[in-house]
């Protein structure tokens, strides 16, 4: 017998090289709606794409993948 389970969602992003994950907010946010509800808190992902999504020891796993760049 099959027996189907809802895989949990990882976020994650670094920040001075340091790997900082973050909890999932609601199974029912998007992808977009999680970043845009932790660029409140994490002013650095304001300008961050998400790669993603990967399946990985029974994880969905996303990264926010920051743009920083330098003036000039």
């Amino acid at each position: 017998m099959l027996v189907a389970t809802q895989l949990q969602r990882v976020f994650s992003f670094k920040e001075k090289e340091q790997l900082i994950q973050l909890a999932d907010p609601s199974p029912s946010f998007s992808p977009e709606a999680v970043l845009n509800f932790y660029a409140q808190t994490y002013p650095i992902l304001t300008t961050a794409n998400i790669q993603g999504p990967v399946i990985s020891n029974d994880e969905v796993q996303y990264t926010f993948v920051t743009q920083i760049g330098t003036k000039g």
